[in-house]
């Protein structure tokens, strides 16, 4: 069985406009493959998109204070039809103030299932995602 894994990461920053210009961090997991490859274009676009939706969901702006991280992995495998992604994976890591655990996850749910990536995709999309208390300056 040939599996490749792709990810990318892109974050949100409360107070910055590092949304608009972020860059995306991929990691190969061949030292060898020094060009990027398509699958960590889509993990990359899912991220970012997801994250759109999600600052959307939670009505944040950008002087809103806090941080959002969102990684997208993609999972595909060599079948007689040729490469195949058979998944992609969500992780979800939020610091954000005056925003409940209930409230975020309502939010991450509603992010993943309407983002633009997330509806174009037909992909086995899962996710986690987890809310750590805010420290406020």
């Amino acid at each position: 069985m040939n599996l490749i894994v792709r990810k990318a990461s892109v974050r949100w920053k409360g107070g910055t406009r590092a949304l608009q210009r972020s860059k995306f961090f991929l990691s190969r997991p061949f030292k060898s493959n020094v060009n990027t490859d398509p699958a960590e274009w889509i993990a990359a676009a899912h991220a970012k998109s997801f994250l759109l939706a999600l600052a959307g969901e939670l009505g944040l702006k950008r002087f809103s204070k806090g941080e959002i991280l969102a990684t997208a992995t993609v999972t595909r495998e060599f079948l007689a039809t040729g490469w195949t992604i058979l998944k992609i994976h969500l992780d979800v890591v939020a610091r954000l103030s005056r925003v409940t655990q209930g409230r975020f996850i309502d939010a991450t749910v509603r992010a993943k299932t309407n983002c633009l990536i997330s509806r174009l995709l037909r992909a086995n999309i899962s996710m986690n995602a987890k809310l750590v208390k805010a420290v406020l300056p």
